[in-house]
């Protein structure tokens, strides 16, 4: 038996014709699709893998586009429409991102779902040990979490404390960057090359 949409508004049929019409839907794709962009431009950064030894691998760039997903998401927490949606946009765009990279990778249809799932989880459980971090602002504690995460196959890894440095400087950066600016696609990141030359 099929459910009756008008039993669930959000699931009427008018409703859902409008999301797809709506100017303000197509209006924060539009902003998410730049500032998704600009954050994968910034998670590709050659210092961030040449100079502190993040695998350039697919799953060592899955870290490194989340890290900067979240580092976004981070910045935008507790902010109303419609930088809010723009944020679910923007996540949502993340794994519609993953599951065409697992696609490339030769990843067949029935196992995309499980593995975009896992990959979900991971980045979730990162969400929360990055947040925690800085909101103690526990640049070790975020360099350990950084190392559990980008290199387990590390006992010693010695990116994990310049990369969290990076992600303290990403994070005041981002305070000062203005909604508007946001709401704009205008997104700054530390530049990583300069950093490696301090």
């Amino acid at each position: 038996m099929q459910p009756n949409p008008a039993s669930n508004p959000s699931r009427s049929p008018i409703l859902i014709f409008k999301r797809w019409f709506d100017p303000g839907t197509k209006r924060n794709r539009a902003i998410s699709d730049v500032l998704y962009e600009r954050i994968v431009a910034a998670a590709r950064q050659t210092a961030i893998y040449a100079s502190w030894d993040v695998p350039d691998t697919p799953l060592g760039r899955f870290e490194m586009v989340g890290l900067h997903v979240f580092l976004f998401l981070h910045r935008v927490r507790g902010e109303s429409a419609p930088i809010s949606e723009i944020a679910q946009t923007l996540t949502d765009e993340f794994f519609t991102d993953v599951d065409s990279s697992l696609r490339e990778l030769g990843i067949g249809d029935a196992g995309v779902p499980k593995r975009v799932k896992k990959l979900a989880k991971m980045f979730y459980g990162r969400v929360n040990s990055y947040s925690d971090a800085l909101d103690r602002a526990d640049e070790d504690a975020l360099a350990k979490a950084l190392t559990r995460n980008v290199r387990p196959d590390v006992t010693d890894w010695e990116g994990g404390a310049p990369l969290a440095a990076y992600v303290f400087e990403a994070v005041r950066m981002l305070a000062e960057q203005r909604s508007e600016l946001l709401l704009a696609g205008e997104i700054m990141f530390p530049d990583a090359g300069r950093m490696v030359d301090r």
